[in-house]
């Protein structure tokens, strides 16, 4: 009864290419594959939707073509077969698919499962001073591959990056922003001065200090980096406090799970309320503290 309901669910398929052993199963409704360490299931729709034939998938706009609504939620294929790296699927219409093998693991659910979506360096001040990371060179940064790559590491591996010999003025702001990517349209505008004479009704605008604290949690979709610039300083006083939210919440989780739980699960309501002037805006962002993803319980956004 069991191969009369079942009848691909018969046996394993076993090769083995460059010492990476490769097996795989068939099943009524979804491919079984074992490569890579790793055991992944791939459902006979998806394998179809993400078919990158010419008929199916557009390679110069990198589209899908095919419409996905018009194919049999039934669907599986007549015959599989593996070329050195890449399985082949011949469906029951005659339309073959092949698929890369590691293309498969980096895009299957269980292989997202093991990745770490963006590696980086949890940091207090001892270990940041510790790791003596250091800063690149204005004219390096805007001239080279090398200084370009370097402050990227840098963001990427700790969330904070420096830049030295800037002149000061925003021309020259604006164009390290856009060595970097495109800048963003904010209520503030792309790119602004501030100071301390309160024009925005705001504590930054101010002479008062400013402790630990989040910028923009009311968008709804915070901008990826923010540049600072000091264009000019009087005085003697002043210092800028930084802080790696992603250590303070790995001591959370570590110290207090229960808490890192409800704070990454109940969304609350975060404004800025400004009527100062010409300047009247009221944004609303809502959502939890912490963000993580929810296949690998990664956190991405605080």
């Amino acid at each position: 009864n069991f191969k009369r309901l079942f009848p691909l669910a018969i046996r394993w398929h076993y090769t083995t290419y460059k010492a990476q052993n490769c097996a795989w199963k068939q099943h009524e409704d979804h491919f079984e594959l074992q490569y890579a360490n790793t055991v992944m299931c791939f459902d006979y729709v998806w394998l179809q939707d993400n078919c990158c034939s010419a008929s199916c998938y557009n390679s110069k706009t990198h589209q899908h073509s095919m419409d996905i609504a018009s194919v049999d939620l039934c669907i599986k294929p007549k015959t599989i077969r593996l070329d050195e790296t890449m399985l082949f699927f011949t469906w029951l219409d005659g339309h073959v698919t092949r698929y890369n093998l590691d293309w498969l693991v980096k895009n299957s659910y269980e292989g997202q499962k093991q990745n770490v979506i963006r590696p980086r360096i949890l940091w207090n001040a001892e270990i940041y001073r510790e790791a003596q990371v250091p800063s690149v060179d204005f004219q390096g940064f805007l001239e080279t591959n090398k200084g370009f790559k370097k402050l990227l590491q840098n963001f990427l591996l700790y969330g904070i990056a420096f830049v030295e010999n800037i002149p000061p003025t925003r021309d020259h702001t604006e164009k390290l922003a856009k060595r970097i990517s495109l800048i963003r349209e904010t209520i503030h505008g792309r790119m602004w001065y501030f100071t301390s004479d309160f024009s925005r009704g705001d504590t930054a605008y101010t002479k008062v200090a400013l402790d630990q604290h989040t910028d923009i949690t009311y968008f709804q979709e915070p901008c990826g980096i923010k540049v600072f610039h000091c264009l000019k300083h009087e005085g003697t006083r002043g210092r800028t406090l930084l802080v790696n939210g992603f250590y303070a919440a790995e001591q959370v989780l570590q110290k207090a799970s229960e808490e890192f739980e409800l704070l990454s699960k109940v969304p609350l309501k975060h404004e800025y309320i400004e009527n100062v002037g010409e300047c009247h805006n009221h944004m609303i962002g809502i959502g939890p503290i912490l963000n993580i993803y929810p296949w690998n319980k990664e956190l991405y956004l605080i």
